[in-house]
């Protein structure tokens, strides 16, 4: 009884710091995120990038080139805003980032196609940004096949041949694909749901490691932890419960939001979702608190925590895929819990597979959570002996 009275004690003090003392905790734990969430998911509102400025270079200027481009044209990822002269011209315009690719059509595309000869035609596409030389590049491709099938079923329709045996000649393999757990193929989907979370737990333990430095800093450590007894258990668990309530709160929130607002497709039910949001949020803050104790300077530490959050976001396997990596990297990614949090997220909130399938990404997370048992005193020993350098 008397720890649960010296947890509420030190929890009503670090209450008054985060409400009247200091504002930047209602930034960055209220405010900011909520931007932050507003951000993505207008960004991404359309799920993928829509009207990507493309060229031409028609240099057959013929039915048959122009109606490539206004197929081109009318794809969902392109949009023909600029018709160069000449290759030049079209390559000057990519390198200055006015357009992602151009289609060259070369003079006597018509005839060599109404003569069965195959014409060439050539599509370039900057690689500068992955995403979008990829859509361009993909729609360029789709042209080119689709404007060989317009003259390939011309002919064999003239030559008397019946729909079905046109369309065996012009496709003789049908792919039937399917885009497991993201069937609309929604960049907002895979991009917002790991993006958000990382950064919010950036800001967990950023803001763990500036808490407890700031105690330092003000030489407030012995107030903070007499309230406690000068119990550290007792002082961290009543200063960071009120963080743990605010970030879990502002989290169901973003959860609530993305999955019964926006309808973000998941087959897990609530309590997967309750979970995760728990392991996150204390698997930042217990990050942050190892990271100071780890270093006990406001500076070293906050430092540790950004670059660690930050490399995170590139380490989970969301962008890149983990088996791509090179061995040591692989190895590395264990240690970062934005990996085990994105993990435990497709596998039991996305996919809705039972937890037991990856409990090793579970109790990963719960020993991120654990991390401050090990550098408690030292955190105990800055509290009493440390003093602040700049």
């Amino acid at each position: 009884m008397k720890y649960l009275i010296n947890i509420g004690h030190v929890a009503l003090r670090e209450l008054d710091i985060l409400i009247r003392k200091n504002r930047i905790y209602g930034f960055c734990m209220v405010l900011f995120p909520l931007l932050l969430v507003v951000f993505f998911t207008t960004m991404l509102d359309d799920g993928v990038a829509l009207d990507l400025p493309v060229g031409v270079v028609d240099q057959d200027n013929s039915a048959t080139s122009r109606g490539l481009i206004r197929n081109l044209d009318a794809m969902q990822s392109s949009r023909v805003v600029y018709r160069f002269a000449n290759v030049t011209e079209a390559r000057n315009a990519m390198q200055e980032g006015k357009i992602y690719a151009y289609l060259l059509i070369p003079e006597g595309t018509s005839a060599k196609l109404l003569a069965g000869r195959q014409p060439k035609i050539s599509y370039y596409y900057t690689m500068t940004c992955m995403t979008a030389g990829s859509m361009a590049m993909k729609d360029m491709k789709t042209i080119g096949s689709l404007g060989s099938a317009a003259v390939g079923q011309a002919t064999l329709s003239a030559k008397g041949a019946s729909k079905e045996q046109i369309k065996a000649a012009l496709q003789p393999v049908t792919v039937d694909a399917h885009m497991i757990a993201n069937p609309e193929g929604s960049y907002n989907y895979s991009l917002t749901t790991v993006f958000v979370p990382g950064i919010m737990m950036l800001f967990m333990a950023l803001l763990s490691a500036y808490a407890v430095g700031m105690e330092m800093k003000f030489d407030t450590g012995k107030e903070w932890l007499a309230l406690a007894d000068n119990n550290i258990v007792v002082a961290i668990v009543g200063k960071y419960i009120v963080h743990a309530l605010v970030f879990l709160l502002v989290m169901f929130l973003y959860q609530w939001y993305v999955f019964d607002v926006l309808h973000f497709p998941r087959l897990g039910g609530v309590w997967s979702i309750v979970r995760l949001t728990l392991l996150q949020v204390s698997a930042g803050l217990g990050f942050g608190i190892f990271a100071f104790g780890l270093m006990p300077s406001l500076r070293m530490s906050m430092s540790i925590s950004s670059l660690w959050s930050v490399l995170s976001i590139s380490m989970c396997g969301s962008a890149f895929p983990i088996a791509g990596m090179d061995a040591p990297l692989q190895a590395m990614s264990w240690l970062f819990p934005l990996r085990h949090y994105w993990m435990l997220y497709q596998a039991t909130v996305l996919n809705g597979f039972p937890v037991i399938d990856v409990w090793f990404y579970l109790v990963a997370l719960v020993a991120f959570t654990l991390l401050p048992w090990f550098v408690l005193s030292k955190v105990k020993n800055a509290m009493l002996n440390y003093v602040y350098i700049p």
